[in-house]
């Protein structure tokens, strides 16, 4: 559940929003009545395992590591020179 809060109550009262977040709570911050921005946890990195990883490409085309290199320096703009 979202909750709205005041840019006034996130500045006096920011260890109570922080332990929101660490509960899972969202807020959505207000200035002068209008929404101007949102809080919101963020979400724990999910682990894959190596097996599971590879499965997921099982079957896809080999890479030709030479061609793949040439592909990618025809498409990028390599000049150093600056573009301003």
């Amino acid at each position: 559940m979202t909750r709205s809060i005041t840019q006034r109550e996130l500045r006096n009262a920011s260890g109570e929003v922080m332990r929101g977040l660490d509960r899972g709570e969202s807020f959505v911050v207000t200035r002068n009545g209008v929404p101007v921005g949102e809080l919101s946890p963020v979400r724990p990195r999910r682990f894959v395992d190596a097996h599971e990883a590879l499965a997921a490409f099982d079957g896809a085309p080999p890479i030709d590591a030479g061609r793949f290199r040439a592909d990618i320096d025809a498409d990028l703009d390599q000049d150093p020179a600056p573009r301003a």
